[in-house]
């Protein structure tokens, strides 16, 4: 709670707008549900996505861009050290999301999705997973969705453990942010 204080406070002084984030995302069996994030880009974001889009430096369905002018400075520090993701806590409380497990999609991806990658919603959506302990954002889409796939398959609490231990020294290291 102290944490999240200080990083409300922040954000708030660093930037008009709310504190949290809130976007649809689809989760196990196709169910909706709101994320919650920490808010680190600026609040008509996604207004400026378009004039942005040539220059999305991610494959696939994601957008990523190096220098996101959109990204707020206190965004960039929350981002790097993971901060930003602390309220999917609550979701994870809720059931909509677990600790472990793909992430979970925007709509508009699932339904660009064939058979095979609809399987990813055969498991709860997590905060962390495979392929952001294996490189984060560094990970190229394709081997992204076959992460995800295999951890539908290898989903446990000893897979579990391990993403959750390689977790901590991949925020630690603050590596492929």
């Amino acid at each position: 709670a102290p944490i999240l204080a200080a990083v409300a406070v922040a954000v708030k002084l660093g930037s008009k707008g709310p504190v949290l984030f809130r976007q649809v995302r689809v989760g196990r069996d196709s169910e909706p549900f709101q994320v919650l994030k920490i808010r680190t880009m600026v609040t008509d974001a996604e207004d400026l996505l378009e004039d942005l889009m040539e220059q999305n430096e991610a494959d696939g369905p994601l957008f990523k861009m190096e220098d996101d002018p959109r990204i707020t400075r206190v965004g960039k520090f929350l981002r790097v050290t993971s901060l930003d993701e602390l309220p999917q806590l609550w979701n994870v409380l809720r059931g909509d999301m677990s600790l472990v497990g793909p992430r979970p999609a925007l709509p508009h991806e699932t339904e660009e999705w064939d058979a095979l990658l609809a399987q990813r919603l055969r498991v709860t959506p997590g905060i962390t997973g495979m392929w952001q302990v294996s490189g984060r954002n560094t990970v190229a889409y394709s081997t992204r969705v076959g992460m995800d796939l295999r951890y539908v398959l290898e989903a446990g609490v000893i897979c579990d453990l391990r993403i959750l231990w390689r977790t901590v020294g991949e925020v630690l290291r603050r590596s492929g942010v």
